[in-house]
C-alpha cells in the first residue's frame, strides 16, 4: 500500500518541523480513540497520523520516504538499504477503556516511536475524559507509556539490521490544569510492557506528584523509568509538563491576575467585599470611589513555591462595577435624585 504521509497530515512535502508538529498535535487531538469511543474509522486515522509523523519527524526516515515512497516502511524490505524492515515489530499502550493498542512501524526504534507518538498526548488536564494517549488526575488512569526496557531487549537500526543503543532516558509530555500547576497534585499513570500477555499482564501504576508553582515547560525526573541497558541498568522518564490555560487566571512569574465584580454602591461608598484566591475567598476592603479597572492587590495570594527556598507572589484584582439590570421604584426614585444633585456626573 502506498500511503501518502504528507497528505494524511496535510501538508506539503517542503513543510518544515514546526508545521509537522502542529498538523500533528492537531490531528492527533482530534481522532484521538479516547476522544472518539467506538469509532474505528477515527481510530485508523490516529494510527496513520501518528505513523506518518513518526516517519517525517525523523530527518532519515524522511529522506528514505521521499525517496523510496511508503515502500521503505511497509515490512517488505523494499527500497530499503540491506533490506528488511528491522524494528522491534510492536509497542503497545494502554487506553484505559479501549484496551491495549498496537502499532507496527519498522525501522523505528523504541525511543523515537515513544516521543514522536505521544510527546505531545501523554497527559491530562484533569477536566479531560481521556484515558489512552493522555491521562487524567484523581482517579483517573491513562498514559500510553512506550517502554523497550521492562525485559531489556535490544533494538535495531531498521537500515543495516545490526543492534545498536541510544540514550536509556525517555522523553514525554503531561499536560496539567493551571490549578493543579499553582497549587500541586498528584497524577497516577500506568505502564505497560510491550512484551507481557494479558489484557492485565505487566501494568505498573506510578503517582507522579505535581509540585505546587511548576512551572510551563519544566520537566519532572522519574528515575529507572526509562528503556534498559544490556548491564540491565534503566534510564530516566522526563516528563516535560505543559500548563492548560484557566478561564479565571492568568500568571506573570509568581503574580497572578484575575478580576471581580463589587456592587455599585460599594464602589461609590467603600466597604467590604469578598475576592476570589486560589487559596480561598477573602475578605477585603474597597476604598470609596473606587473606578471599574482599577486594581488591588492582595499580598502572598499569589503562586507559592515548594522547595528549600519556597516563595509566595501577588494576586491583582481587577474591579469591575456590576451594575442592576432591574432596580424597584424606590430605588430608581433615589438615582434621579441623585443623578439630578450631581449633575449626571
Amino acid at each position: 500500500m502506498n500511503k501518502d504521509l504528507y497528505g494524511i497530515l496535510g501538508v506539503d512535502r517542503t513543510a518544515d518541523d514546526k508545521k509537522l508538529k502542529s498538523a500533528y498535535r492537531k490531528l492527533a487531538k482530534k481522532y484521538h480513540p479516547d476522544a472518539n469511543p467506538g469509532d474505528k474509522e477515527a481510530e485508523q486515522k490516529f494510527k496513520d497520523v501518528g505513523e506518518a509523523y513518526a516517519i517525517l519527524s525523523d530527518p532519515e526516515k524522511r529522506k528514505l520516504y521521499d525517496t523510496y515512497g511508503y515502500a521503505a516502511f511497509d515490512g517488505s524490505g523494499a527500497g530499503q538499504p540491506g533490506g528488511g524492515a528491522g524494528g522491534p515489530g510492536g509497542y503497545q499502550y494502554y487506553s484505559g477503556g479501549n484496551g491495549y493498542q498496537s502499532f507496527h512501524f519498522s525501522g523505528q526504534d523504541a525511543e523515537d516511536l515513544f516521543r514522536s507518538m505521544f510527546g505531545d498526548m501523554f497527559g491530562g488536564s484533569g477536566r479531560s475524559g481521556f484515558g489512552g494517549g493522555r491521562f487524567t488526575g484523581g482517579s483517573g488512569f491513562g498514559g500510553g507509556y512506550w517502554d523497550d526496557g521492562f525485559g531489556g531487549a535490544s533494538y535495531t537500526d531498521g537500515r543495516s539490521g545490526g543492534a545498536r543503543r541510544q540514550s536509556l532516558d525517555m522523553t514525554s509530555s503531561l499536560t496539567v490544569s493551571f490549578r493543579d500547576a499553582a497549587l500541586g497534585a498528584t497524577k497516577r499513570i500506568q505502564l505497560q510492557d510491550p512484551a507481557a500477555t494479558g489484557k492485565n499482564a505487566g501494568v505498573t501504576t506510578l503517582e507522579i506528584k505535581i509540585p505546587a508553582g511548576i512551572e510551563e515547560g519544566k520537566k519532572i525526573r522519574l528515575r529507572g523509568r526509562g528503556m534498559a541497558g544490556t548491564d540491565g541498568k534503566k534510564g530516566d522518564l522526563l516528563i516535560e509538563i505543559h500548563i492548560d490555560p484557566d478561564s479565571e487566571y492568568t500568571r506573570d512569574g509568581l503574580d497572578l491576575y484575575t478580576s471581580a465584580q463589587i456592587p455599585y454602591a460599594t464602589a461609590v461608598l467603600g466597604g467590604e467585599a469578598m475576592l476570589p484566591t486560589l487559596h480561598g475567598s477573602v475578605k477585603c476592603k474597597i476604598p470609596a470611589g473606587m473606578q471599574s479597572g482599577g486594581k488591588i492587590r492582595l499580598r502572598e495570594k499569589g503562586i507559592h513555591t515548594e522547595g528549600r527556598s519556597p516563595k509566595k507572589g501577588d494576586e491583582y484584582v481587577e474591579i469591575r462595577i456590576a451594575v442592576p439590570r432591574n432596580i424597584s421604584p424606590e430605588a430608581r426614585k433615589k438615582l434621579e435624585e441623585y443623578a439630578a444633585l450631581t449633575g449626571g456626573r
